[in-house]
């Protein structure tokens, strides 16, 4: 959604406000519901820091601006009556004022919800390529090239299958973690996103190849 694509929704439905469902860009999980009026949607894609018209306080209001847990904007749309907003972002700390992630404590969240953390994942391994911050261990060993990065991946799979054979269930998880650390990292090396590798997994699945 753009500027240009505000005046368009139906703010006469809700008495100018529209709900604004904020989702986790990398993970899909529901971090909380607001209210926005035309004036909290273009702050929030001018700013890209997720605003809200406060029902309470009549007035907008940041998500974060007291706390600092902004909620960094990745993209708003809107569903096919044109009167809710779907909010994907980036939360900077937790998002409900209790310290929870989410304002929705799900008792049984989505099973798929932790393999989805491989995006923020990703997302982290890319800031710290770009930036290289003092001390980032993932920036040094980025910066010692493609022969390193493969020799590592090499390493932690031996490492893996040595655990597999003679080591309890969580020195396997150990291990399995390093090597896909490292398996992402040198696929950020080589320009390959790692739903790249899904959407290959996926095409055998359905009986094709993506080399075809």
């Amino acid at each position: 959604m753009n500027l240009s694509d505000v005046a368009n929704l139906d703010w006469a439905k809700g008495e100018g406000l529209l709900p604004a469902v904020v989702q986790h860009a990398d993970t899909g999980q529901v971090l909380m519901l607001g209210y926005m009026d035309e004036e909290a949607l273009r702050a929030t894609l001018s700013t890209r820091n997720v605003t809200f018209f406060s029902r309470s306080k009549q007035r907008l209001w940041v998500k974060g601006e007291t706390s600092g847990h902004y909620l960094e904007l990745v993209e708003a749309v809107a569903d096919c009556d044109l009167d809710t907003l779907l909010v994907k972002a980036h939360p900077r700390g937790p998002t409900c004022h209790t310290g929870e992630p989410t304002c929705f404590n799900e008792q049984h969240p989505p099973p798929a919800l932790p393999l989805a953390f491989l995006g923020t994942l990703e997302r982290v391994i890319a800031s710290r390529v770009a930036e290289r911050p003092d001390g980032s261990y993932t920036a040094r060993l980025f910066a010692q090239g493609t022969g390193r990065l493969a020799q590592k991946v090499g390493e932690e799979g031996v490492e893996v299958a040595l655990a597999a054979v003679t080591s309890e269930r969580d020195k396997v998880v150990s291990e399995s973690a390093d090597l896909l650390f490292h398996l992402m990292l040198l696929l950020k090396d080589r320009g390959i996103a790692l739903a790249d590798v899904v959407n290959e997994l996926e095409a055998r699945h359905a009986g094709r190849s993506l080399k075809s």
